[in-house]
Order: C-alpha cells, then structure tokens, then sequence
C-alpha cells in the first residue's frame, strides 16, 4: 500500500537518491537539501510502499508584492523514481501536498511545470491572474491554484521563488 507521509531525519538520504534517480545531475537534490537548511514554513513529503522509498515533494513559500500570512507556496520539486514512474505516485504527492498546504492556510499555490500534468489538479495559467514568473517561462508552464477561493483576484505581479532556486 503507497504511503505518504512528512519526512523525518532518518529519511534524507532516500530522498537524495529519489532524486539522484530521477533527475541526469545532482541539482534537484542539492536544490532540496538548501531549501530545507533555509526555508521556513516548508511542506516535505515522501511516498513510500513496503518501505521502499518511491518519491517526495516539496512546498515552499513564495513572494507576491502583498504578502499574505501564511504565505502562498510553491510546489517544487517534485520526483518519482523512474521505475516507479506513471502509476500514480506523483498524483497521489501532488493531492497529499495541496491538502498540506490547506491545512496550513496558504491562500495558493504556484508551479512552474509540465502543463500536461498540472491542470488535473486544478491549476491553471498564473497569467489569468495577473501574475508571472519570476524566470524565463513559457505562460502554459506557470501556473496558479487559488487554496482559498479569491485569494488571488485583483493581483498583478510577478511570483518569486526563494532565491535557493536560481541557477537549477
């Protein structure tokens, strides 16, 4: 039975090889080990099954020019081992994330990431809100979910990710 769960000490060297697996170089894993020194609320969760360590995700807040408390998140990264890759694991993260995110009362969540994925979760383009990218992205990619319905209506902007982000 898959299983997700909030990581623990014990797990952050399976989550570094779950992305190590899934990803050609060592920036993914890295960019989580920084955010998870310097960032602070921050949602991680790892999917298990027969205590097999299969994916994780992370959650971390972004800046809006209004500031709200708590924070808006954003969703990244996000990786599944390739052999456990299209069945479900990355879906089930997603699901458990944005219920994280709820309960901690952000507002929305942002994701700049693969528009053929995403939307099943309800997000669509930040641009309908009047808000971009911080990076170079193309308007399908970046995308916005309003947790709290309204939250995000009357905003222009630009989104940023916490600066441990530049250069992946």
């Amino acid at each position: 039975m898959l299983i997700i769960r909030i990581e623990t000490d014990n797990d952050l060297h399976a989550i570094r090889e779950v992305y190590l697996s899934a990803f050609p170089t060592a920036e993914e894993a890295d960019l989580v080990d920084r955010l998870r020194r310097d960032v602070h609320p921050l949602i991680s969760l790892v999917a298990e099954m027969d205590r097999v360590f299969l994916g994780h995700i992370l959650f971390t807040p972004v800046e809006l020019q209004v500031e709200f408390s708590p924070p808006a998140m954003g969703l990244a990264p996000l990786a599944v081992r390739p052999e456990y890759q299209n069945q479900g694991t990355g879906s089930a993260l997603v699901w458990s994330g944005l219920q994280a995110c709820h309960e901690l009362g952000a507002p929305a969540v942002f994701v700049l990431g693969h528009p053929g994925f995403y939307p099943r979760f309800g997000f669509i383009p930040a641009s309908r809100f009047g808000l971009k990218c911080e990076y170079d992205a193309p308007d399908e990619a970046f995308m916005a979910l309003e947790l709290i319905p309204g939250a995000l209506l009357g905003f222009e902007g630009v989104v940023k990710f916490h600066p441990d982000f530049q250069g992946v």
